[in-house]
C-alpha cells in the first residue's frame, strides 16, 4: 500500500512538473526581437506586437529609443502591425520611451498576472489570435502571454544590467531555459512556422 500511495505521489508530481513546464515554454525564441523577421508576423496574421520595454526594446541604460528600435517600428508598420510597450516599470519611463516612438503603451502590468494586460488589450480593441508578445523574462512576459493564450517570442536580455527583483526572477529563469533548450522546446520563429507546430 505504501509503494501504491508513493507510485502515485510520483506520477502527480511529475503530471504537475508537465503542465508547469508547459506554462513555461514559449511559442518561440530569438536571440532578440531585432531578430524577428516583421515577414513572419505578417504571414501569421499578427496585427499587434506587445512587448517588453527594459532588456527587451533597450537596456537599462538607455532612456529613448534608438536607431534599431525606431527602424524595427518602421518595418512593422509598413506591414500594419502596431508595436504597444507593456512593461511593469512605472509610468515615467514608459510614457517618455513610447511618446519619443509614437507608440501606444501600458505600464506597471504587474505580469506575470494577467488581469491588467487583459484589460489593457480590451481597451485598445486587442484580441488574442491576432496579438504576438515579445519579453526577455519567462516569469513575467511568457507566463503572462501564456495564461492570455497569446503567441509569446522569449529573447535573452540585451544587457546586463538589472534591479534586484528581475536578478532574483533570472534564479529561476536559467534553470528553466536551459532546461528548456536541452530538450529542444525553444524553436526559432521560423522553425515554428516551417513545421506549422
Amino acid at each position: 500500500y505504501q509503494l501504491y500511495i508513493m507510485d502515485q505521489y510520483r506520477i502527480l508530481i511529475l503530471m504537475y512538473y508537465l503542465i508547469m513546464l508547459k506554462r513555461f515554454v514559449p511559442y518561440a525564441y530569438e536571440k532578440s526581437i531585432f531578430d524577428i523577421d516583421v515577414n513572419d508576423l505578417a504571414s501569421l496574421g499578427i496585427k499587434a506586437i506587445l512587448t517588453d520595454l527594459d532588456n527587451t526594446l533597450i537596456t537599462y541604460d538607455e532612456s529613448g529609443p534608438n536607431e534599431k528600435v525606431r527602424e524595427f517600428k518602421n518595418n512593422l508598420n509598413e506591414l500594419g502591425i502596431s508595436l504597444i510597450v507593456c512593461s511593469n516599470n512605472k509610468g515615467k519611463r514608459v510614457n517618455r520611451f513610447s511618446s519619443s516612438l509614437g507608440v501606444g503603451y501600458g505600464s506597471f502590468l504587474r505580469k506575470p498576472f494577467s488581469g491588467p494586460l487583459k484589460r489593457m488589450m480590451n481597451e485598445k480593441g486587442l484580441n488574442k489570435e491576432s496579438t504576438l508578445m515579445v519579453g526577455d523574462q519567462i516569469m513575467t512576459d511568457v507566463l503572462c502571454g501564456n495564461a492570455i493564450g497569446l503567441k509569446v517570442i522569449l529573447t535573452e536580455p540585451l544587457g546586463k544590467k538589472e534591479p534586484l527583483w528581475t536578478k532574483i526572477n533570472r534564479c529561476f529563469d536559467k534553470p528553466i531555459r536551459k532546461k528548456m533548450q536541452k530538450k529542444g522546446l525553444l524553436k526559432s520563429l521560423k522553425e515554428r512556422i516551417d513545421g506549422k507546430i
